[in-house]
C-alpha cells in the first residue's frame, strides 16, 4: 500500500494521496481523470479530492489498478468494493481488466466477451478478485498477447483459466516460449468467428493487433489515443523499426473498425469506420514524413 509519510507534496489535502513510488504510467489518470493530474513524464498526484460518490468509486478503482500501489486512502472506505469492480465494461461486450502490472509499465488489458469463448487481450496483474470475476463471466478461451513487452502474469492466467496464449513467433522469448499458438509471417490470421489477428511489426518485430467484428481494434503499443482525443504513435518508444511501424500503420487503413483500445495511451473512438480510416491514414502519412525527415 502507499505510504502516507511519502505522499507527494502536490496532492490535494484529504483522504486520497499518491506517494513517490509512482512510475507515471497514466493508469490512474485514464481511469479517474476527475481526481488525478500530472504530466506525461511527471508523477501523478491527487489534483482534486473526489466530490461525489461516483468520483470516489472511480478514484478507488484507480487505486486498485495502480501497478505499483502508489495510491493510498487514509480511511480505506470503499477499497474492498473497488477491488471487485473490474473488469468494467467500456463498450458493449468489451471490458477493461484494471489491475495493471509493473512489468508491463501499467499497460491496459481487456476482456472480449464472445459466444464461442471469451478472449483476454494482454495480461493484467494476477489478482484473486479479478480471477473470481473473470470466472463468473465465463473465463477465457484465448489470451491474445499483442507484443513481447506487456505479457505480465500471462503464465499464471493461462494456468488459472486454461486459456491458450497467442503471440507472434518473432516476439517469443524465454518467458513466453510455452505459448500455445504462434503467429507467423505478416498476413492476417483468423482466430475465430469475427476475430482477426493483424501483424503490425514496428514497435517490436512481432507486434500484432486484434480486430473484433470489424468494430474494435486492440492495438497494444502500436497505436493509441491521447488525452485530447487524437490518434498517435511515438518514435521514442519504438523498440524495433519506425519505418516498419509507419508501413504497418498505413496497412491498417485497409481494415474496418471504429474504436481503438491500446495497451498504453487512451482508448479512442471515431464516428464511423470511414472516419477512423481517414485518421489512421493521416497518422501514417505523418509518420512517413517524420521518417523521411529523420525525426
Amino acid at each position: 500500500m502507499a505510504r502516507p509519510e511519502r505522499r507527494l507534496a502536490a496532492n490535494a489535502a484529504g483522504d486520497l494521496f499518491v506517494d513517490d513510488a509512482c512510475i507515471s504510467c497514466d493508469t490512474c489518470r485514464r481511469i479517474a481523470s476527475a481526481t488525478f493530474g500530472g504530466g506525461e513524464d511527471d508523477p501523478s498526484f491527487v489534483a482534486r479530492q473526489p466530490a461525489s460518490a461516483e468520483e470516489r468509486r472511480r478514484a478507488l478503482m484507480a487505486l486498485v489498478a495502480c501497478p505499483v500501489a502508489a495510491i493510498g486512502s487514509a480511511s480505506k472506505d470503499g477499497v474492498a468494493e473497488a477491488a471487485r469492480a473490474f473488469p468494467e465494461e467500456v463498450l458493449p461486450g468489451v471490458l477493461q481488466c484494471g489491475y495493471a502490472a509493473e512489468s508491463s509499465f501499467g499497460a491496459a488489458s481487456w476482456l472480449l466477451l464472445r459466444p464461442g469463448g471469451n478472449v483476454l487481450v494482454d495480461s493484467p496483474r494476477f489478482a484473486r478478485p479479478l480471477l473470481a470475476r473473470l470466472r463468473a463471466l465465463g473465463g477465457a478461451r484465448l489470451m491474445f498477447l499483442t507484443h513481447r513487452d506487456d505479457v505480465a502474469d500471462h503464465a499464471r492466467w493461462a494456468e488459472a483459466l486454461g486459456c491458450a496464449r497467442v503471440l507472434h513467433a518473432r516476439d517469443v522469448s524465454a518467458g513466453t516460449r510455452d505459448v500455445e499458438v504462434r503467429l507467423e509471417g505478416d498476413e492476417p490470421a483468423p482466430l475465430g468467428d469475427g476475430l482477426l489477428a493483424i501483424p503490425v511489426p514496428g514497435h517490436t518485430a512481432g507486434s500484432s493487433a486484434l480486430l473484433a467484428d470489424e468494430r474494435v481494434l486492440f492495438t497494444g503499443d502500436h497505436l493509441w489515443g491521447d488525452a485530447e482525443g487524437r490518434l498517435g504513435a511515438s518514435r521514442a518508444v519504438c523498440w524495433w523499426s519506425w519505418e516498419r511501424q509507419a508501413a504497418s500503420m498505413e496497412r491498417l487503413g485497409s481494415f474496418r473498425f471504429e474504436a481503438v483500445l491500446p495497451g498504453h495511451g487512451r482508448p479512442w473512438r471515431a464516428a464511423s469506420a470511414e472516419a477512423a480510416r481517414r485518421e489512421v491514414l493521416a497518422l501514417a502519412r505523418e509518420m512517413g514524413a517524420r521518417r523521411a525527415g529523420g525525426s
